[in-house]
């Protein structure tokens, strides 16, 4: 068998070969991960307040670099470049948040030492892990591992990456924009090549991985860092699907769904791929929808609003969902199979599509999406939680009904009146639930997710008894006892 020892980067758009890049074998991983152990200490040592001196001055060096990476990225995935803009500018934000909140998450705060404890002082502090593995995704390259990165930086861990085969320019020049703002310390460092070097991370020597991509791959990964018991984070596959009631704005209902459908050509872990309208809107939903997404301008030039498909094994899956779909009895509205041509695919908005056809039940990840008709919202959350994913949401309805929804939706997240909004908030945890995996970026819980709790008790004084010893007499369990059976007899 032959070794492959580069990567090559090619166009999606154009098959263009843009690079070539090392493959890095479990040597290069282990040794990587050696040099963010050694550097472990410094950046940990540094505390709350000097790492937050760094990634804000590595904030400034990535906006100074926005528009390059911006241009890099649409090269290397195939996304419009203001969407790659975008992208950035939302790492910005959760970069700014995570340095700016991480003493207030995870510094050390007094808890109450309760009954027997009265002499004690207790207190909880949430320390580094120590090195922390991120696999990043080729969809969303800067915006989805620096939930991860950010976040496990402020922490007080150092970080290596490993960026998606697909989009390995994009990950290099994020470490290297780091590289400049903080110095030589291996703080955050790469490795790169295929699925074999993101199986050498999970099995290296790393504290805790954190993984994005497909359900399938999440298994593997699990498997793989089950051997050392090394946790890990999941942030998997979704089927996102959104509910519009009858007293929903439906032009902004309409509008707001099919970019949550089409954008980013439709590869976005929390795209939404299912619409469920009750019957009173049903129609006037679906020619809104077919307006806005037979607009909608497809290419690799400057004005196209979606580009290609970035991994070309994903439009064969795209086309056979829009096959079985309509085969199963839907109906297309807006394009059909003839929809799909690599390496673009174009709108399709299907209706009336059975539950258990492929196209329901597995993620497509394209610029499709099925809208159902309902009798009632009931059956709406019905149909919405029978999927085995649970990553995000989206409800459009009057605000009181909205809210009841979004709490019934048996997912992580979900959007009132907008798609992915929850997404853009940096305070907001961001993950799922089922299949779509565990555990949490983002917010005060993506910071705790990089962190250990430790727990500490200080002995004041001294008690007039000492419960925990030898020596303890039956007169020292009096006191105890009694106050227990008076606090505690009710109820």
């Amino acid at each position: 068998m032959t070794t492959v020892t580069s990567l090559a980067s090619h166009s999606p758009a154009t098959g263009e070969l843009l690079a070539r890049y090392s493959v890095d074998d479990t040597a290069a991983v282990d040794a990587a991960v050696r040099r963010a152990r050694a550097a472990a200490d410094w950046w940990a040592g540094l505390g709350f307040a000097g790492r937050r001196g760094h990634l804000l001055h590595w904030k400034h060096v990535l906006v100074r670099e926005l528009d390059g990476m911006a241009e890099l990225m649409h090269q290397e995935t195939g996304k419009p470049v203001d969407d790659a803009r975008l992208e950035l500018i939302l790492s910005v934000d959760h970069l700014d948040w995570a340095a700016k909140h991480a003493s207030k998450v995870l510094g050390p705060r007094r808890v109450p030492s309760g009954l027997l404890g009265f002499n004690l002082a207790a207190s909880v502090s949430h320390l580094p892990l120590g090195v922390v593995g991120v696999i990043g995704p080729w969809n969303y390259p800067v915006f989805t591992p620096m939930g991860s990165i950010a976040y496990a930086l402020a922490a007080g861990n150092t970080v290596v990456f490993k960026p998606s085969e697909f989009a390995t320019g994009v990950g290099l020049r994020l470490v290297e924009t780091f590289v400049e703002a903080v110095g030589g310390q291996a703080v955050l460092g790469a490795v790169t090549g295929f699925g074999d070097a993101g199986a050498a991370l999970c099995r290296s020597d790393v504290d805790k991985v954190g993984f994005t991509g497909s359900t399938a791959t999440g298994k593997r990964v699990m498997a793989a860092c089950a051997e050392s018991l090394t946790p890990v984070l999941i942030e998997a596959g979704g089927k996102d699907a959104a509910i519009v009631a009858a007293d929903a704005d439906l032009d902004l209902a309409a509008d707001a769904i099919t970019f949550g459908a089409m954008g980013n050509a439709g590869q976005t872990c929390v795209g939404i791929e299912r619409a469920y309208v009750v019957d009173a809107v049903f129609d006037a939903f679906v020619e809104r929808v077919a307006a806005i997404a037979g607009r909608v301008r497809v290419g690799a030039e400057p004005r196209a609003q979606i580009g290609p498909i970035t991994m070309p094994s994903q439009i064969p899956v795209i086309r056979r969902h829009i096959e079985d779909a309509i085969a199963r009895g839907g109906r297309a509205v807006v394009g059909g199979p003839e929809s799909v041509r690599p390496p673009f695919v174009h709108p399709v908005v299907l209706v009336d599509v059975p539950e258990d056809s492929e196209s329901l039940t597995e993620e497509t990840f394209g610029p499709t999406l099925i809208i159902n008709r309902v009798r009632t919202l009931d059956e709406a959350v019905d149909r919405a939680n029978s999927s085995r994913y649970g990553l995000g949401s989206a409800v459009f309805a009057g605000r009181r009904t909205a809210v009841a929804l979004a709490d019934r939706l048996h997912t992580g997240m979900s959007s009132i009146n907008a798609v992915q909004s929850f997404a853009t908030v940096p305070s907001l945890p961001f993950g799922g639930t089922r299949e779509s995996g565990f555990g949490r970026i983002h917010g005060a819980d993506g910071l705790r997710e990089f962190a250990r709790p430790k727990a500490v008790a200080r002995t004041r004084f001294r008690a007039p008894a000492n419960l925990l010893s030898f020596a303890r007499t039956a007169r020292d369990m009096r006191i105890p006892l009694q106050l227990t059976r008076f606090l505690h007899k009710k109820g």
